[in-house]
């Protein structure tokens, strides 16, 4: 756990690396982490985009503590720990909390929508089962409105931030900045795609995958230092083409990225765990011609 105040910048979303038999790589995990850090992220996490609702729960467990012990207190890690159930949902949070997480993220049941009250009581009962801080997640499947992260983080006061992927993106960063920016610090989402105009409409940083973190970090730098200019440039040319392709659906944004990182060399194998669609001849061909163009030269795998 480190001990570096509020969370904002660049804080990407681990994959979780497998072997060829599609067991955890836990060496590839620990490489994966040094690479974003080495990489300047401002802080990691461990959320749906690892996969995690393909983990059992030892695998679930193994992947935090090595996230966590191989961070070292870097920066700061983030754990989903959201569930359909009330109790499960405690039970992840406060197990994140005892390996050392230094922040936990809960999007609304979506399995059975609930109601206002009932996402209010969630929220509450899991909030206050630990004492680290509480990132909310808005999702397509489990919106959370304005109204109701108002709500909850005036009972809560470790639920500190918001991470936003509803869309319109812009539209609903936007809204969420006016209406809970003095109390909420707002994060986007959704692999990225709108970093540079979520940052204009109030949110401090954003939570892509793990697959091009210098990218992310240069983007960032440039815009903070008022250079929009170069921020869109370096965006263009090297995210905006990962991003129009995973658009596709399906499971194309895992198969993306873990190909992405075998090419750099940062973990062994891209398998990806079934259920999964993976890319048709066509697609697989556009993706083989992209990453060439981003890393003309494929890199061994060292650990």
């Amino acid at each position: 756990m480190t001990n570096s105040g509020a969370i904002k910048g660049i804080v990407p979303i681990l994959i979780t690396p497998f072997d060829e038999s599609g067991a955890i790589d836990s060496e590839s995990l620990r490489n994966l982490v040094e690479f974003n850090i080495e990489n300047g992220v401002h802080g990691l996490g461990v959320a749906n985009g690892s996969e995690l609702f393909k983990l059992s729960e030892a695998e679930r467990d193994l992947v935090v503590r090595c996230v966590i012990d191989a961070v070292a207190g870097r920066v700061p890690v983030v754990i989903s720990t959201g569930a359909a159930g009330t109790q499960l949902a405690i039970q992840y949070s406060r197990q994140a909390q005892e390996a050392g997480a230094d922040a936990i993220m809960l999007m609304p049941p979506s399995f059975m929508p609930i109601a206002f009250e009932a996402a209010v009581n969630y929220y509450r009962e899991v909030a206050r089962s630990v004492g680290i801080p509480v990132v909310l997640q808005d999702v397509p499947m489990a919106p959370v409105s304005p109204t109701l992260a108002l709500q909850i983080a005036a009972e809560c006061k470790n639920i500190r931030y918001i991470k936003v992927e509803t869309y319109p993106l812009t539209a609903k960063v936007e809204a969420m900045a006016k209406a809970a920016g003095d109390v909420l610090t707002i994060f986007g989402g959704a692999g990225g795609t709108y970093f540079i105009e979520e940052m204009r409409r109030g949110a401090v940083g954003t939570m892509p995958y793990c697959s091009q973190p210098a990218d992310f970090v240069a983007v960032w730098d440039k815009f903070q230092a008022g250079d929009e200019a170069g921020a869109r440039e370096v965006f263009d040319r090297r995210i905006m083409a990962i991003n129009r392709l995973i658009a596709q659906g399906h499971d194309t944004q895992h198969h993306l990225h873990k190909q992405l990182l075998v090419r750099l060399g940062v973990i062994r194998t891209a398998t990806v765990r079934g259920a999964t669609v993976a890319p048709d001849p066509v697609t697989q061909g556009e993706i083989d011609e992209l990453l060439k163009q981003l890393v003309p030269q494929a890199q061994p795998f060292s650990a």
